[in-house]
């Protein structure tokens, strides 16, 4: 008997999260991609730069054959390990809209990958032949110019994904959803919605992107000083409207930082920035202007120590720094889980005399995803058959799930999965299948992988409690201390303000090193142990503790 066709979907990151987006949909041992985007670390996870997908077990798979990675848009959590999946599946093509072809370019050049693949571009609207598969594609407004979602065709009906999407009617760059597509797609049969859930706890409508231009405009016509602006550096439909409210207070602007310069230089280049070329000033000409006649825009919007924002704050940016009468604008809101470092910065560039503008102060940011009501319309434009909430934490997962069955889906036709678990469209339904393995990839410096979960409690424990090294001599005859142990610490306790506990550590080390004659590596653990617990008991704290016991 013939196996029974199954079109499969597996979320790979996106799901239970807010980043890492990356989906693989599959049938008949053929496959593609849509996005593979990156995630920002948590505040406990000290040195990882991003987070990246766990697709090693996609990589193991002899048995598909990967025809394309599509893209929906161009910010970091949906384009930003694409270098990693291009080294990993170097002759897979890729497919974006103009502008995500244009910022894709620029991370495969910087990556020096831009040989290795093929990067086609198309136009929101466009049908695309990938492999065996049929999509249509259909403009969606988000936060970034050039948004598109997809509609896949299978044997048992269209499977629409939205991506990043909101209902706004007065977008920047003028491009509105694409309604009529997604009511078409009704009239043909919907089997199963992908369906964007980052705002499923936001009741009501998102707000339009056109309420920035209001509260940009009040905040440069009582800013005294300069201004600098942070947000995303992908993030091309906030520098226009910056680039306008400068422009209509006689401002220069200054792009700092790499990344959202070369991103600006795309979008002017493509035509999705209009600037002209005497209001753009570089670092140097910005800092002789009078601080009145200047607009920096900046990264950091979300507290990154390394971007130029969490520099600032720190006093660590070697051409700039914040002086009084500064006003600083945050245009984003806080990644969910990166709240403490988004006010710890505000905090720290008070501090140091600048006004801060955010989104609870003035209308500087609205959101690019929809809210319940938007969700509710996608839900009847699109009238899908089968509901799978994705891009958004569990609790995002849920309520979304939960508006849908109010909403009229049948309660058994919503479906709430985690990454790594498989969606089985058949001319049955709808099923859950088997779950990858997977977690997190920790991106740290060049090294890709090579820090876990171990390395990161490991870091997490240094970082709270310090450690302890001691290094102790011994008689190669006897096993008995020939001199005082040594004692370094480093974020414990300072020990020339601790001497009474150190002669406490050190009766402890000779006690243990004199009464056991045993191997030193078992010695050393013994010492390590014995330590572990004098320390705990005096301090209730658990710095690491490393032990040398030197024969001489």
């Amino acid at each position: 008997m013939a196996r029974e066709q199954e079109f499969k979907i597996t979320p790979i990151g996106g799901l239970g999260e807010i980043g890492k987006n990356m989906t693989l949909f599959e049938m008949d041992g053929d496959g593609f991609l849509i996005d593979c985007g990156i995630m920002f670390p948590a505040n406990d996870m000290h040195g990882v730069d991003y987070i990246i997908p766990d697709y090693r077990w996609l990589e193991e798979r002899d048995d598909i054959r990967l025809h394309g990675i599509c893209f929906t848009h161009g910010h970091e959590d949906h384009i930003g390990a694409v270098q990693h999946v291009v080294r990993s599946f170097p002759k897979v093509p890729l497919y974006a809209t103009p502008l995500t072809k244009g910022l894709l370019q620029v991370k495969l050049k910087n990556a020096r990958l831009l040989k290795q693949t093929t990067v086609h571009g198309f136009e929101a609207g466009d049908d695309l032949k990938i492999g065996p598969f049929d999509l249509e594609t259909f403009r969606v407004c988000h936060s970034i110019p050039d948004c598109v979602g997809y509609g896949i065709h299978t044997p048992f009906g269209i499977v629409v994904h939205t991506g990043d999407y909101k209902f706004d009617n007065t977008p920047v760059h003028g491009r509105k959803t694409d309604y009529a597509r997604l009511a078409s797609f009704a009239r043909r049969g919907v089997a199963l919605l992908l369906a964007d859930s980052t705002n499923a706890d936001k009741p009501g409508w998102t707000k339009s992107e056109a309420v920035i231009d209001t509260a940009l405009d009040k905040v440069f016509r009582n800013a005294q000083g300069r201004i600098m602006v942070a947000t995303f550096a992908s993030l091309i439909s906030r520098v226009q409207q910056v680039v306008n409210a400068a422009r209509a207070h006689k401002r220069k602007v200054c792009i700092t930082g790499y990344t959202m310069s070369e991103y600006a230089k795309i979008a002017r280049k493509l035509g999705y920035l209009d600037v002209d070329d005497d209001i753009l000033v570089d670092l140097g000409r910005a800092k002789q202007l009078p601080p009145h006649k200047i607009v920096f825009m900046v990264t950091g919007s979300q507290g990154e120590p390394a971007a130029v924002l969490g520099r600032l704050a720190g006093g660590r940016h070697r051409q700039l720094d914040v002086r009084r009468g500064d006003t600083i604008i945050l245009s984003s809101h806080p990644i969910p889980g990166n709240e403490e470092m988004v006010y710890r910065t505000i905090n720290r560039l008070i501090q140091r005399g600048a006004d801060v503008i955010y989104d609870a102060i003035e209308a500087v940011h609205v959101s690019g995803h929809a809210c319940q009501e938007e969700m509710r319309l996608m839900l009847n434009l699109t009238e899908p058959k089968y509901l799978v909430p994705v891009h958004g934490e569990i609790r995002h997962l849920h309520m979304h799930a939960k508006l849908a069955r109010d909403n009229g889906v049948d309660k058994d036709n919503v479906i709430v999965i985690e990454n790594g678990t498989t969606i089985e469209l058949s001319k049955r339904g709808v099923a859950v299948g088997d779950r990858q393995p997977g977690g997190y990839v920790f991106v740290d410096g060049s090294g890709v992988g090579d820090v876990g979960r171990a390395v990161i409690r490991d870091r997490e424990i240094l970082a709270r409690d310090g450690f302890m090294l001691v290094s102790v001599n011994v008689d190669h005859v006897s096993g008995k201390l020939v001199d005082q142990p040594r004692i370094i610490s480093r974020g414990f306790v300072y020990l020339k303000d601790a001497e009474d506990f150190l002669e406490q550590i050190r009766d402890n080390i000779t006690r243990v090193v004199n009464g056991n004659r045993r191997a030193n590596g078992a010695r050393s653990s013994m010492v390590e142990d014995s330590l572990s617990k004098l320390i705990y008991n005096e301090t209730k704290r658990r710095p690491m503790i490393f032990s040398i016991i030197n024969e001489v």
